[in-house]
């Protein structure tokens, strides 16, 4: 059976922050940390050894795969930063043309430094993800 890889952790978030090796990506991780903590009303969480995650939610597929992932998240890796969004969410392409330099994977966006980006814009696709995993994928 499929194990997920990336689940919720207990190890300290501001630990995690502080071992990022480049000063201005650890200063960088630190102004996310507040944007993603104020936008959502959650508490970070580690997820994984490497992403810091905001709320939580459950998926069950047609497959009978279930399992926890987080609403919205990211990870200040060496060579860019992460960001993890819904991947489907309606204002998704819209939001991204007004967003700064960046590029796209699937469900990532990345970027180098905060400085490249529209916070205001961030905020924007942080809660339109977290509403729609919310939407998608109801509490019981």
């Amino acid at each position: 059976m499929y194990e997920l890889k990336t689940k919720e952790t207990d190890n300290n978030v501001i630990e995690f922050i502080e071992q990022v090796d480049h000063p201005k990506k650890r200063e960088d991780a630190y102004q996310l940390l507040d944007i993603f903590t104020e936008t959502t009303g959650y508490q970070a969480k580690m997820w994984g050894p490497s992403i810091i995650g905001f709320g939580s939610y459950h998926y069950k597929y047609a497959s009978g795969h279930e399992g926890d992932a987080l609403l919205v998240g990211f990870s200040p890796r060496k060579a860019k930063i992460s960001m993890y969004f819904a991947p489907c969410i309606n204002k998704r392409e819209q939001l991204l043309k007004e967003f700064g330099k960046h590029t796209t994977g699937k469900a990532c966006v990345y970027i180098n430094k905060v400085t490249d980006i529209d916070v205001e814009v961030l905020k924007e696709l942080i809660k339109e993800s977290v509403a729609f995993l919310q939407e998608m994928y109801p509490r019981e």
